[in-house]
């Protein structure tokens, strides 16, 4: 049974909400597990800009799609990395470039789940319980229920501490929470309104706006152009905590953990590579955590939705439908990138203004469950009951 003393309890409490620093807010959940192999879901909160993230350098026609927001190519100072002559890798990804090199690292790309809506609490929800309209549970966490407990893990291990359960995770099978404590600093957006509503006094405004820069917000965060600051170690600790609770022997083997900060609407290019430095240091920090279990392990991240093909007037991306996933662990037969693509030329995208789904996150999903934990087909109809017809992707996992 997995077991915390009442100090990591009482600093989990007090760290209910742990975060990357410079807005970003990071959650852990985790819950039981059967076997050695270890799973891991990762939920990229606001929409995290696909064609951005993993560029499609070799197709013609996104240079004049966006200009000013795509890194330099491969081989060039502060350039992507390439992965295989087409697509390339943010250079904030450093260490999952490792990974790919590694062949632990799939990349998903063109990829979405069923529903066709730019709201984000709805498509959140939408990707946290597996269909297109709102369930009372999540797929996570049905396929929880579809496992069979193992020897000293028994079904419904529970730890809630300080962090509600996501609804990734809530439903019949029990699961609970932990964060440990962490810094925290709220949302730029939040601070920028704040310090909006207070300027026009002539004592609360300077000094809000004094204590702003001392928290270390600048002023052009404030303004609403992008960040100043690196994010901070918010995620990648809790990340690494997660992989030191899976990495026990009587520990949980599943768990779920999530980033916002991917919303990029204006100044895109600097505020995308601050939030992925800091998904790639926790994805780091998981896979150190875990230790020699990381060959045992893959993680799937995944976004509701991605971003449009065109940057906006702001330097930045609006709402969008097919973004990218990411597949990655000791256990994944990575080192390529997948992707029927659709291309970005005139008349090839989604509603003229998006990047084309031809994937589904379903049956991305369906196709770890399968393959890395052993779920039956009807335990997968289960997980994804809209889903029955998308077929579970095949030759993700190692053999």
């Amino acid at each position: 049974m997995l077991t915390l003393s009442r100090r990591d309890a009482l600093l989990g409490l007090a760290g209910a909400i742990a975060a990357t620093g410079a807005g970003n807010r990071a959650a852990l959940a985790v819950a039981p597990g059967t076997g050695e192999r270890r799973l891991v879901v990762v939920i990229l909160r606001g929409a995290m800009d696909g064609l951005a993230v993993v560029p499609p350098y070799g197709d013609p026609a996104l240079a004049g799609l966006r200009a000013s927001l795509t890194p330099p190519g491969p081989g060039t100072p502060g350039g992507m990395a390439d992965l295989g002559g087409f697509f390339g890798l943010h250079p904030s990804l450093v260490a999952l470039h490792g990974m790919y090199a590694q062949n632990q690292l799939l990349v998903c790309h063109a990829i979405a789940g069923a529903w066709r809506v730019r709201s984000h609490f709805e498509a959140q929800d939408y990707l946290e319980c597996g269909a297109s309209h709102l369930l009372p549970s999540g797929w996570l966490n049905r396929a929880i229920a579809g496992l069979s407990p193992g020897p000293g893990r028994p079904e419904g291990l529970a730890l809630a501490v300080g962090v509600e359960v996501p609804l990734l995770l809530r439903g019949p099978a029990r699961a609970g929470s932990f964060a440990p404590r962490g810094p925290v600093m709220p949302q730029p957006e939040l601070m920028a309104r704040i310090a909006a509503l207070a300027a026009p006094d002539p004592v609360i405004g300077p000094a809000l706006a004094e204590g702003i820069r001392a928290a270390r917000f600048a002023d052009d965060t404030m303004a609403g152009h992008g960040m100043d600051v690196a994010p901070q170690s918010g995620f990648a600790l809790l990340a690494g905590t997660a992989g030191r609770l899976l990495a026990a022997a009587d520990g949980p083997r599943i768990a779920a953990l999530e980033l916002d900060g991917w919303d990029t609407h204006v100044a895109q290019a600097r505020r995308l590579s601050d939030t992925l430095r800091a998904l790639d240091a926790g994805l780091a920090a998981l896979r150190d955590g875990l230790g020699p279990a990381w060959r045992q392990t893959a993680v799937l991240v995944m976004t509701e939705f991605g971003r449009t093909a065109r940057q906006n007037g702001t330097e930045g991306t609006d709402h969008g439908t097919a973004s990218v996933a990411f597949l990655l662990g000791g256990a994944v037969a990575g080192g390529k990138v997948r992707a029927d693509w659709p291309g970005l030329a005139a008349g090839k995208l989604f509603q003229n203004r998006d990047l084309a789904p031809t994937a589904d996150l379903a049956g991305l999903a369906k196709g770890v469950l399968g393959a890395h934990l052993g779920l039956p087909a009807a335990a997968l109809d289960a997980a994804f009951p809209e889903a029955r017809g998308v077929a579970p992707m095949t030759g993700l996992m190692r053999a």
